[in-house]
């Protein structure tokens, strides 16, 4: 009996992880962040703070990113497929960091094969040069989990 309880609570669980994972994929379902640093996004700084990320439409490429605390603080950007390394267990946001600049990088949901990758703005490809110019090592990568 005590066995049966724990495959039924486990079995429960795990139905429920991929509930809201699948939710935070469907347009109009956000899911947030707490993003404590300052960034890009298409060229577009904003504040550090906590965000909202969701879908604008069914086609996952169309996202929009909104400041929970200032709803006119919020970009409206486009992604393209990448295919992720392994399959993280939550949602995250990817940065790439270069000395205190940071640029929105990947949007990766949780047990999706896919994550969304943003082109580099022109401001980010200029940075990279420089460093590379410079002989520095490559952008730092920071990853913030989504909730």
């Amino acid at each position: 009996m005590k066995k049966l309880l724990v495959v039924m609570t486990i079995g429960g669980l795990l139905a429920l992880s991929l509930v809201a994972s699948a939710q935070a994929q469907m347009p109009g379902v956000p899911i947030r962040a707490s993003i404590p640093f300052d960034f890009m996004v298409r060229g577009k700084t904003l504040p550090a703070g906590n965000y909202e990320i969701e879908r604008v439409t069914e086609d996952p490429s169309g996202l929009v990113l909104r400041n929970v605390n200032n709803k006119h603080e919020h970009i409206v950007f486009e992604t393209e497929p990448m295919q992720g390394k392994r399959i993280p267990g939550h949602n995250v946001l990817v940065f790439n960091r270069y000395g205190d600049d940071y640029f929105l990088s990947e949007v990766v949901t949780a047990g999706d094969q896919t994550g969304r990758e943003l082109a580099p703005s022109h401001t980010e490809r200029t940075l990279r040069r420089e460093m590379m110019a410079q002989n520095q090592a490559e952008a730092e990568t920071v990853t913030v989990a989504l909730y």
